[in-house]
């Protein structure tokens, strides 16, 4: 495992947020405060049950209906106004065109952030709440696990110790993926991903016929562009999301969701990491602290955090989960 050269502090990171957000004119963030962020949620209904929730929660993420009718209710208003006006970006460039009969192509929204930071929590309800909009009924959710190499490929390159870094994805496949689905193809595949077995499931795959609004999750969706690869993924999206949080509570969450696992997933017979459901929590935690400071914490600090600033918006978490603060990309 490789170990980070010399990962900054929170302290240092708090200050690079605060650069990011600092309140003049040279910023390209505008903060709001988690209250003031609740109101824009007007009248827009709450459309999930607490029965519902039970559904979407990540391992140990305290999700209820204050945080989503505070939270996630005034975002999904903002990204159905953001479709709303790319369709109508459209319907003025086809008649510019003189195109009658073109279709708009789905809206594709990327959502980034480090493991255990809740992303893939934040993109299933962000899933069903915009599918709720009259505007956006079909609404698909595609994470890049499916991208990353399988398990096998992964070590003939000599890289499966940098599962999750970015060169452990197939750039070109997903590129070609989100670029399809943005022209409009009618159906394309997305290699599936299995987190009991820790690999790509050969033959399996998620289906995607065009739908209003495509969610594309994973750690490294914000990577920009270089001359290996001149054409990210990023620009291929009509809105991000960087969720985002300390670096120490995201080790927590990362420990408190392994511990978890160890008592659930982990159990299972046909699982990758069946060995570990043996461990006491004292050894389970000292492999989860190993995990991080060798492989999760380099990956966040060298390739996803980096990226945050290239989001339309981010959720900034505290240590109770609970999103305090929304950065939202002026105009």
């Amino acid at each position: 495992m490789t170990e980070p050269s010399t990962p900054p502090t929170d302290a240092a990171v708090g200050a690079d947020t605060q650069a990011l957000t600092r309140h003049d004119a040279t910023s390209p963030f505008i903060e709001i405060g988690r209250e003031e962020w609740a109101r824009l949620a007007g009248e827009t209904p709450m459309p999930l049950t607490e029965a519902e929730l039970d559904t979407y929660r990540g391992l140990g993420e305290p999700l209820d209906l204050t945080e989503v009718g505070e939270v996630y209710r005034p975002l999904s208003r903002l990204i159905n106004q953001y479709a709303i006006a790319g369709r109508e970006v459209h319907r003025r460039t086809r008649g510019f065109l003189g195109r009658r009969t073109d279709r708009p192509t789905p809206f594709v929204l990327g959502i980034a952030g480090s493991v255990a930071v809740g992303k893939s929590t934040v993109a299933r309800v962000l899933r069903d709440m915009l599918a709720r909009w009259p505007e956006t009924p079909e609404v698909q959710l595609v994470t890049t696990d499916g991208f990353l190499y399988p398990n096998a490929e992964l070590e003939r390159r000599g890289i499966a110790h940098r599962k999750g870094f970015p060169e452990s994805y197939d750039r070109r496949a997903l590129l070609r993926f989100v670029s399809q689905v943005k022209s409009g193809v009618p159906e394309v595949g997305a290699p599936h991903y299995s987190h009991l077995i820790y690999d790509i499931v050969p033959g399996e795959f998620t289906v995607v016929r065009r739908p209003d609004i495509l969610i594309v999750e994973g750690l490294n969706v914000l990577q920009p562009a270089s001359m290996e690869h001149p054409l990210a993924v990023s620009d291929l999206f009509d809105f991000s999301i960087y969720v985002d949080a300390r670096t120490a509570d995201i080790e927590a969450w990362f420990t408190n969701r392994f511990l978890q696992l160890k008592e659930q997933a982990f159990t299972d017979p046909d699982s990758y990491f069946r060995g570990f459901a043996e461990l006491e929590d004292d050894e389970a935690r000292a492999l989860a602290h190993e995990y991080w400071k060798g492989i999760n914490e380099p990956n966040l600090i060298e390739n996803i955090r980096p990226t945050r600033a290239r989001a339309s918006l981010v959720l900034r978490k505290e240590a109770d989960h609970r999103v305090q603060k929304v950065l939202l990309r002026k105009l």
